[in-house]
């Protein structure tokens, strides 16, 4: 039990903190970031393997809870009173949070906030019904004492193999925090060059005038030699 208000302790605040930044460095990211990368089938199967666990575990625990007779123990009322007021909130964890939690999760397998809510119901059902098998082996018989340790065992597996996965998904979204964050840093460090603007002109062109030719120069007058006189004809 120790070891379970350990790892919500330490796992708590650095939840919260992965989640803030992961929403802050989403906003920052803008519209390419928005949509969730598809979750992996190994992921998605080890969860649904964990939460069948949980819930054959569940229903065993209501089952054997009815059949326990609290009233018979050989104990003085209070710690009757006080066992049977702690069966009655597990009785109504199993059959309205639990659900609800893992709903939840099937919806959105590798949802941080889910997770951490269930892991944390977890713990506190272990501890919770812990102590009432701790009753029942005290003072309650051998056969619900038996029935209580099973389910015990069942809750404690289950309990253990989320505490796991957590601290997977955990890794896995603060590696892809630090990503998101080296993207951030690279946009604002070289922001994007501004549009270019294209200017539409539909004015004509101003018509250039015609080019007047220049007159052609008036040729020089062609000059005539006079022939030189014909000798007079000899007698």
């Amino acid at each position: 039990m120790l070891n379970s208000r350990n790892i919500l302790v330490r796992l708590f605040p650095f939840l919260i903190a992965l989640l803030a930044a992961a929403a802050g460095g989403q906003d920052s990211a803008g519209a390419a970031s928005a949509t969730q990368s598809p979750v992996a089938y190994a992921s998605v199967s080890e969860l649904n393997g964990i939460l069948t666990q949980l819930q054959q575990t569940a229903k065993s625990m209501q089952s054997d809870l009815e059949k326990t007779r609290i009233e018979r123990w050989k104990t003085d009322a209070s710690t009757k009173r006080q066992t049977l007021a702690t069966v009655e909130s597990i009785q109504r964890n199993l059959q309205s949070a639990l659900p609800e939690t893992i709903a939840q999760l099937n919806n959105s397998p590798e949802d941080l906030g889910a997770s951490f809510k269930l892991y944390r119901n977890l713990v506190l059902l272990y501890d919770s019904f812990g102590s009432v098998v701790e009753s029942a082996g005290a003072f309650g018989s051998k056969d619900e004492f038996q029935s209580l340790s099973n389910d015990m065992s069942g809750l404690e597996s289950a309990r253990r193999g989320f505490g796991e996965r957590m601290q997977k998904l955990t890794a896995s979204k603060e590696d892809e925090l630090m990503r998101l964050r080296a993207q951030v840093k690279t946009l604002s460090a070289a922001p994007p060059p501004p549009p270019k603007k294209i200017v539409v002109d539909d004015t004509e062109p101003p018509k250039k005038p015609p080019v007047k030719k220049k007159p052609a120069k008036p040729k020089p007058p062609a000059t005539t030699t006079d022939a030189p006189p014909s000798a007079a004809p000899t007698k």
